[in-house]
């Protein structure tokens, strides 16, 4: 028992240790969406849903839905969940610990013999993680109206993304679109090493960061590298560099305020890559994350600026800094905010506020609902990696909070409607 409710961390230990067994045999804990794995594994959680009462469905998004009608269905629905797919490799918690955690707040209520006024859903969102079509959130946008159309139409080994979700239950020209949803809760680890540092039990997510996508081109001039005096030289690769460092001391800059920002370098692709030539061109992309949009405009104003400067002094053409892409932040309900702090307190559980600079299903939930979501610690902050862990009386703290949560959401939206 955790926190004197009738959360069982066993359960949630049990339930982890089933779904990880369903795994690619060669890479352990794989479980791609789309796959014959992950479509073993929605079995798996179906029968589960079942188990405890609920009656289950796929949704034409695609995602698998257990229902527990409350006494008064006509108030609406609280929503809990996550995603069950993992990236290649990619550990055993991300995504599960929160259906699972989920799972067993519907078993706590059955076990205490109680029934919400709300209806009650466990949802296991589609392919919360990049698909093998290169796309993310397919439910839980198919559920919010905002999956672009022509998405239907990408193509993984001659099979397209609209013939992937028909084959897994979903229904890709109907509307998902749900307005019967009054809240959405989703518990996640954190990714990162924040909790565990501070030995902090609970995240309580204030935001997600909006993710922008910046592309830079560095066009210089290919030479002999043993022949080409230094002075004469157009290199592309060292301009490429100091523009590379130039984006880590600026993120440090704004990471250095009260707000969660963040931006990488991740791609960086050169060319003719040969030893004995000056390199010729570099393609650089850079992902930004920001708590606020301020300061993402305000990145992106300071990165036009500085890399001005160094194609003045370096003398290499540089490309004017190319959106990618671009999303704004996502806040989570400030109300929602206060009751998850709230049912902290009451599950004795300590807690502090913190961003998310990681995208999720919750930030598409959004635009159709009140929605937050709760962080539990992971081991070293290591998550998309096999080694990535959580402990289980962790997720069954999150869980138990969870509950509190959810029962003060009943009443509450009860008294309001």
């Amino acid at each position: 028992m955790i926190a004197n409710t009738p959360i069982r961390s066993e359960r949630i230990a049990a339930d982890i240790e089933a779904l990880a067994a369903i795994t690619e045999p060669d890479r352990p804990w794989t479980r791609r969406a789309f796959t014959p794995r992950f479509l073993e594994g929605r079995a798996w959680l179906e029968q589960a849903m079942q188990a405890v009462g609920a009656v289950t469905q796929i949704d034409a998004a695609g995602n698998l839905i257990g229902t527990i009608p409350g006494r008064r269905p006509e108030l609406g629905t609280i929503m809990l969940g996550s995603h069950s797919d993992t990236v290649p490799d990619g550990g055993r918690f991300d995504g599960i610990a929160g259906v699972i955690a989920a799972l067993e707040v519907a078993r706590a209520l059955r076990d205490q013999g109680r029934v919400l006024e709300h209806t009650l859903e466990v949802v296991d969102f589609l392919a919360e993680e990049v698909s093998i079509f290169g796309v993310s959130c397919i439910g839980s946008r198919g559920m919010s109206d905002t999956r672009p159309l022509d998405w239907l139409t990408r193509e993984s080994d001659g099979i397209t993304l609209e013939k992937a979700i028909a084959t897994v239950g979903g229904n890709p020209h109907r509307s998902a679109w749900r307005d019967d949803i009054k809240a959405f809760l989703e518990l996640h680890i954190e990714q990162g090493p924040v909790l565990q540092d501070e030995e902090i039990d609970i995240g309580v997510v204030t935001a997600i960061a909006g993710i922008t996508r910046i592309e830079i081109i560095v066009e210089g001039r290919a030479d002999h590298a043993g022949t080409t005096p230094m002075g004469s030289r157009k290199d592309a690769l060292s301009t490429a560099a100091w523009i590379a460092l130039g984006v880590e001391e600026l993120a440090r800059a704004l990471a250095g305020g009260a707000a969660h920002f963040a931006a990488t370098v991740g791609e960086f692709e050169m060319s003719p890559n040969a030893a004995n030539v000056v390199p010729a061109r570099v393609r650089m992309l850079i992902d930004a994350r920001a708590e606020l949009r301020q300061d993402m405009e305000r990145f992106i104003d300071e990165l036009d600026k500085g890399v001005v400067a160094i194609a003045d002094k370096t003398g290499v053409t540089v490309s004017v800094p190319r959106l990618v892409s671009d999303n704004s932040p996502t806040p989570c309900d400030p109300g929602l905010l206060d009751i998850l702090d709230a049912a902290c307190e009451t599950a004795g559980a300590s807690h502090r506020r913190m961003a998310s600079g990681a995208g999720h299903d919750t930030a598409w939930m959004a635009r159709i609902t009140r929605a937050a979501m709760i962080f539990v610690p992971c081991r070293d902050g290591r998550s998309h990696a096999p080694d990535e862990y959580a402990a289980t009386e962790d997720i069954a703290l999150g869980a138990a909070v969870l509950l509190q949560a959810v029962l003060a959401l009943d009443a509450k939206l009860q008294e309001h409607s």
